[in-house]
């Protein structure tokens, strides 16, 4: 994505007291709604920033259970809205077979782009759709050295190019077990960010993520934990703070969940078997 499709120009009064400043040009970060539609039914509308549109209407519909793989998505279309030149309707045509379980999946009609679906309150329903992650046994368990992380954060804020000029942008990225990058997505929202990055995964055939680590610009809530099960990370590193629900879930979950992944330091709250000392 261009940084110039997620910013938007302003007038900016600069202030530095006693000095009352003068009014410059400047830039904030692009925020407008996208209705998401499954069959030309209206499921969810979510407040965004314009870009990966598409990849963002296919990880929505891995992360809420509807699809697995991409070969369940027939079509995914984008309509412009009246005097918008943005396409804010995206319509997604599911293959012959997909079955819908519209009453779930349309329970939420508005989410907001800071928290998300904020209606899922309970861990187990999420199980029902995703399994967790695979355990210290499994012959693809995924183990990570430890400095090899305190390097990503570095490496996500200089792909960050729209975060840059306006420093209101959230990013997820995903990381391969040598640190290279292999994915970014910049938007307003932490969950968006998100479901760009695993709708492009399933558009390129990349999921799941059983080999891959994910980090986030921000905190990271139960949502966040909950889409990176659907996508199959093992392990969830995070700039910020997680949420007590998100450490309780990934406890459930089998996900390592790293936070305060800042210079040479860290927080590990679950599963510290995946990070070695080597």
């Amino acid at each position: 994505m261009h940084p110039d499709a997620a910013t938007s120009p302003v007038q900016v009064r600069r202030v530095s007291l006693p000095d009352m400043g003068i009014e410059t040009p400047d830039v904030v970060a692009r925020e407008e709604p996208l209705e998401i539609r499954v069959e030309g039914r209206s499921v969810a509308v979510v407040m965004r920033t314009p870009g990966h549109d598409e990849e963002l209407a296919a990880g929505f519909l891995v992360t809420e259970g509807v699809v697995r793989s991409a070969r369940e998505i027939l079509e995914i279309s984008q309509c412009p809205s009246a005097g918008n030149t943005h396409g804010n309707v995206v319509d997604v045509l599911l293959a012959g077979g997909a079955v819908v379980d519209w009453q779930n999946l349309t329970r939420h009609v508005f989410s907001a782009s800071s928290c998300g679906i904020c209606g899922k309150t309970s861990i187990d329903s999420v199980f029902q759709h995703f399994p967790a992650v695979s355990g210290p046994d499994s012959t693809e368990a995924l183990r990570v050295p430890m400095h090899r992380l305190t390097g990503l954060p570095e490496a996500l804020r200089a792909a960050q190019e729209a975060f840059a000029q306006t420093g209101g942008l959230h990013a997820s990225a995903v990381f391969d077990p040598e640190g290279t990058m292999q994915v970014i997505r910049e938007d307003v929202g932490r969950h968006n960010a998100l479901d760009k990055v695993i709708g492009w995964a399933l558009r390129e055939g990349r999921l799941p993520f059983h080999q891959q680590i994910l980090l986030v610009s921000g905190r990271v809530s139960f949502e966040i934990m909950q889409k990176a099960l659907a996508a199959g990370l093992p392990i969830v590193a995070a700039i910020s703070a997680p949420s007590s629900l998100a450490v309780d879930f990934a406890m459930e979950s089998g996900q390592t969940l790293v936070g305060f992944l800042r210079g040479r330091g860290m927080n590990v709250y679950t599963h510290p078997w995946r990070l070695t000392a080597g």
